[in-house]
C-alpha cells in the first residue's frame, strides 16, 4: 500500500512571518494526521528558517504519529535528531542560500560521514533514508552505506511537467532506480515539487511505496482547504 506523508514545513514559514504562534505546527501535525497523513514530515533546517527544535521535539512526542525528520549531516543537526527521536530519518543536503533543496545528496563527497551518520541512527532503531537524485550509482552507494530507504529528488520531472516538455528520460530514469533500489532490499519514497499530476504519473511505478509532499499541499489548501487537499492525494497514491 502506497503512503502519504504531509510536509508542513510551511506551516512554521506561515506562522513565523508575524513572529507569533499561530498556526502552530504541533496542531497541523495532529491535524493533517486526521485527515488521512499516512505520516509528517518536517525539516530542522540548520538556519531553523520554520521548524525549530521546540517545534521537532513537541511533534515527535505525539503518541500514534509517524514522524519524518529531514535533517543535514552537520554535527549539531544530528546530535539534536538524537535527541529527538524521530520515527524517522531522511539525510538531506543542505545550503544555506538555498530557497528549497536543489538536488540529492553528493554521496561520494560525504560517503564516509553519512554511513557514520546512518550508523547511530541504526542503533536507536531509527528508520534512515537518503534523499538523492534517480542515478543508478547513488542506489548503490546507498546500499552500500547501510540506508534503509531512499527518496528519490523529483524536482526534475515535477518542473519538466509543469512547463509540459518531454518527461520521458527524466520518469525512465525515476523507473530504473526505483526498481533496482527495490533489487537491492531498500525502500522507495518520492519528493521535491510534487502537485496533482506528477504524482499521479509516480503512482504508477510500483516501486514507490511513499511520497512525502509539502508546498503544493499548503499552497492549495489556502484555495480549497487542506481536508479536500490530502483527499485528493490520498485518492491518486492509494
Amino acid at each position: 500500500m502506497k503512503r502519504i506523508g504531509v510536509n508542513i514545513d510551511h506551516i512554521a514559514t506561515l506562522r513565523n512571518a508575524r513572529g507569533e504562534h499561530h498556526p502552530d505546527p504541533f496542531f497541523a501535525a495532529k491535524f493533517v494526521k486526521k485527515l488521512g497523513a499516512d505520516s509528517i514530515t518536517i525539516h530542522l533546517r540548520e538556519d531553523r528558517r520554520h521548524i525549530n527544535d521546540s517545534d521537532a521535539k513537541k511533534i515527535c512526542s505525539i503518541k500514534n504519529l509517524l514522524v519524518n525528520l529531514e535533517i543535514s549531516i552537520k554535527d549539531e543537526i544530528v546530535e539534536n535528531a538524537l535527541k529527538i527521536n524521530p520515527n524517522f530519518i531522511c539525510i538531506v543536503p543542505e545550503n544555506r542560500k538555498e530557497v528549497t533543496t536543489e538536488g540529492g545528496l553528493n554521496l561520494k563527497k560525504n560517503k564516509n560521514k553519512i554511513k557514520s551518520i546512518i550508523n547511530l541512527f541504526k542503533k536507536k532503531r531509527i528508520r534512515t533514508s537518503l534523499f538523492i537524485n534517480p542515478n543508478l550509482n547513488d542506489i548503490l552507494i546507498s546500499k552500500d552505506l547501510g540506508a534503509d530507504c531512499i527518496e528519490i529528488h523529483t524536482g526534475r520531472l515535477a518542473n519538466l511537467v509543469k512547463s509540459k516538455k518531454n518527461i520521458y528520460k527524466e520518469l525512465l530514469r525515476i523507473k530504473k532506480s526505483s526498481k533496482l533500489a527495490e533489487q537491492l532490499g531498500m525502500e522507495v519514497h518520492a519528493g521535491h515539487g510534487l502537485d496533482y499530476r506528477s504524482t499521479k504519473l509516480l503512482s504508477k511505478i510500483n516501486e514507490i511505496k511513499e511520497f512525502n509532499i509539502g508546498h503544493f499541499i499548503i499552497g492549495e489548501s489556502v484555495f480549497y482547504g487542506l481536508q479536500k487537499v490530502i483527499k485528493e492525494f490520498r485518492k491518486i497514491v492509494k
